[in-house]
């Protein structure tokens, strides 16, 4: 396994990019073909939730295992390098999402979130989707 020069990882994760990537269009195909209306991004929101339906008060977060640390998925693991700056990184970044779910709900708001490792079953997107967007869902995940 070759390593990488500081240059050459900066510029890899420089690369990543906040919203737009493949596993995050996926879902969003999946939900227009449910025929339900929904804004990106919604800015006056707390964590400004990748997809949100106004109407319903209701919010799904499209989370990339990697960054939001993911429990017991083989794409969240912790890199072995520079322990010391992803521990605190990742693990805040959990920590934030646990917090920006709080603020939604004390809003009135539910969420919904959908893991990287998720997006690949879409029949599974589909069914999940349709159950949090009825009236009134049992749970949410």
């Amino acid at each position: 396994m070759g390593r990488l020069s500081r240059e050459e990882r900066s510029e890899n994760m420089r690369r990543i990019r906040s919203w737009g990537t493949s596993p995050e269009l996926a879902p969003q195909a999946i939900i227009r073909s449910l025929v339900i209306s929904f804004r990106k991004h919604e800015k006056d929101l707390p964590g400004r939730p990748d997809l949100v339906f106004l109407k319903l008060r209701k919010a799904i977060f499209l989370h990339g295992c990697f960054w939001h640390l993911h429990g017991r998925c083989k794409i969240a693991r912790i890199p072995k390098t520079r322990r010391s700056y992803w521990v605190p990184k990742l693990q805040g970044n959990k920590k934030r999402d646990i917090r920006i779910r709080a603020k939604l709900r004390k809003l009135g708001w539910t969420v919904l979130t959908i893991w990287e490792c998720q997006m690949s079953d879409s029949e599974r997107i589909r069914k999940r989707v349709s159950h949090f967007l009825s009236p009134n869902p049992e749970r949410t995940q």
